[in-house]
This record gives structure tokens, sequence and C-alpha cells, in this order.
């Protein structure tokens, strides 16, 4: 499929603010306890900016109140608009409903938990107005994080781009500004397994760095449990190479040629000193070395197919049971 974005010859390198609007995506999970100091904050920052702009929040399943404070602020200010998902899809599908939305220039995914400063939002802008297409957050510092979980991440980035042909920039998470030629080729990607962050990098056009330190949550807990951090990190590596499944074949050949070596070794041995009498551990050590490393290949290979069975079906990328703030559409699903 050819993925084509619109682009006008004779604008300029450098780009104006001016009668153009923002639009912000909030993925929502349960965050009831920080939405009110979510709104105060973002709110605050977008009219010292000056734009026009709203506020895709899209309520993910929540299991509490979130909605209702969501419909609350979206009474009480309707450039709030609620996206709320018939249930929890996950963050990257929330925010790509979010994304599907938007109708503004430049488009900013922010995390509500206030890990994500809206006062770099001004410094993404100047980017963009200065040509880049995206302005990406690099964390500086993460002393708000655990020590396990900085090394974890540092380990997730290296392994990512030893694998992956995407070059994923370290410590960058979703938190960017991406003019809205790169939300419509994000949009045309039909894949139903989204590693947003990669899908960022993938698309390419001109990405500029911002740097910030990241602070510690405003209120409330992450949902982000370590196990469900590495499937994460397995989402991603499978999205964006072959490398897990491609070594096998490597294995494959260097055991094979071992296993020749081996063989020669022990006929020339049986030639030299007679009939050889194999043993029993060092034979039940090579079946089940073999057999670990078939359920390896075995499971790795599994994660592909797993992965190519979800996208063959077609299902619907999310299922929405409401919107307020936007026109009516017939479609409830996307």
């Amino acid at each position: 499929m050819l993925v084509e974005a619109r682009r006008n010859d004779r604008q300029p390198l450098s780009r104006s603010r001016a009668g153009k609007r923002l639009s912000i995506v909030a993925p929502c999970f349960n965050e009831q306890a920080v939405l009110d100091l979510f709104f105060a904050r973002i709110e605050d920052e977008l009219t010292k900016l000056g734009l026009d702009y709203e506020i895709v929040c899209v309520n993910d399943g929540s299991r509490d109140h979130t909605l209702a404070v969501l419909l609350a602020h979206h009474q009480r200010n309707p450039r709030i608009k609620v996206i709320n998902l018939a249930r929890n899809f996950g963050k990257e599908t929330a925010m790509s409903a979010g994304l599907d939305a938007t109708t503004g220039d430049m488009v900013v995914p922010i995390d509500v938990d206030l890990q994500d400063p809206p006062e770099l939002i001004g410094r993404f802008i100047e980017a963009w107005e200065a040509g880049a297409d995206v302005a990406y957050g690099v964390r500086v510092d993460r002393r708000a994080d655990t020590p396990l979980k900085r090394f974890t991440a540092q380990g997730f980035y290296r392994a990512f781009n030893r694998l992956s042909d995407v070059d994923l920039p370290y410590n960058a998470g979703d938190f960017r500004l991406m003019d809205k030629r790169v939300v419509e080729v994000l949009r045309q990607l039909p894949e139903r397994n989204r590693f947003m962050k990669g899908l960022f990098a993938w698309v390419g056009f001109r990405q500029e760095a911002i740097p910030y330190a990241r602070p510690e949550r405003a209120a409330g807990t992450s949902s982000w449990r370590y196990w469900k951090l590495w499937n994460f990190a397995l989402d991603g590596i499978t999205s964006f190479s072959t490398a897990p499944i491609r070594v096998w074949s490597y294995v494959g050949l260097v055991a094979g040629v071992l296993a020749v070596g081996v063989a020669g070794l022990l006929v020339l041995r049986t030639l030299l000193f007679g009939r050889d009498v194999p043993g029993y551990p060092s034979l039940m050590v090579v079946i089940l070395m073999s057999f670990g490393l078939q359920m390896l290949a075995i499971g790795s290979l599994g994660e592909y197919v797993a992965r190519i069975y979800q996208e063959v079906k077609g299902r619907p990328l999310y299922v929405v049971m409401d919107r307020y703030g936007f026109e009516p559409k017939e479609d409830a699903a996307a």
C-alpha cells in the first residue's frame, strides 16, 4: 500500500502559529486522581500560547470515576472532547483513537500524570515554526524513575536499535508535537499491534529533539508493571524486527556444524581406540540442551505467528461507545 503525505511545495521552511489549531491527545486509564491537576496546568499553558486548541481525551475502559471527571470538565470547557472506548484496549490503541479524532494543524500526545510537563509544548511549537515536522521530548533526567526501570529502559533502547532498522531515539517517549501531515500518515498505517514510539520514528520527516527533566507523577499510581512493560518491549521489537526469528537460522547452522564435527571426532576416536561406550550424563545434557533450543525457536516463531493471526482477522483497532463534543458519526468502530 502506498502511503502519501500531502505537501504544499510553496510552503516556506519556517511556519507561523497564527490562525493554527493545536490538538492535545490524552489517553486516560484510571486517572481520576490527577485529572483536575492536569487540566489546570495544561489549560493555563494553552491560554498563554494564544492558540485555538482542542483537548481530545480518550477514556480507555477506566474502572474508576475517570469518565465522570472528564465529562465534568467537558461541560465546563467545550474544547475538552471525550472519546469513551467500549473497553480497555491499551494505551497505544487509545492514543491511535485520539489521533484519528484530531482536527488540529499540530498534534501533541501527552500523559495526564504530568510527567510530560505541559510547559514544554511552547518549545515544541517554536521548533515547529522553525521547520521541524516533529519535535519530541528527550528525558535527560529520569531520577523520578526507579534504578531498575532506568536500567531496563536503557537496555530496551539498545536492543531495539541493534535489532531494528528504525532508529529509536534514546529516552524519547510519546510526548511530542507532530505536524498534521505526519498524523495523516500515521492514520494510514493499518497494523493492530501498535508500538507508537516505533511508528513515530518510522514515518521519518524532519524531527528535532527537545531535552527536558522528567518529574514524578503529580498524583495516583502508574498502571505499568514490569510484566506489562516486558510484553510492551516484546511487541515493540517484534513489530519492527525479524531478528528474533532469523537468528535461529544461524543457531541451527552452528549446531549442525558442531554436530558434524563431534561425529567426526567420535568416528576418529573409535578407529584409534576401539569402540566407545557413551555416557548417560553427557547424552542427557545434549538432549536437554537441544530440546531447550527447539522450544526457544518455536516460541520465537509463535510470537510472529500470533501477530500474523491478529492482523489477518482484520478486526477494528478499537470500538467507540460514546463521543462527547464531536460531530455525530455513524460508525462506532475504527
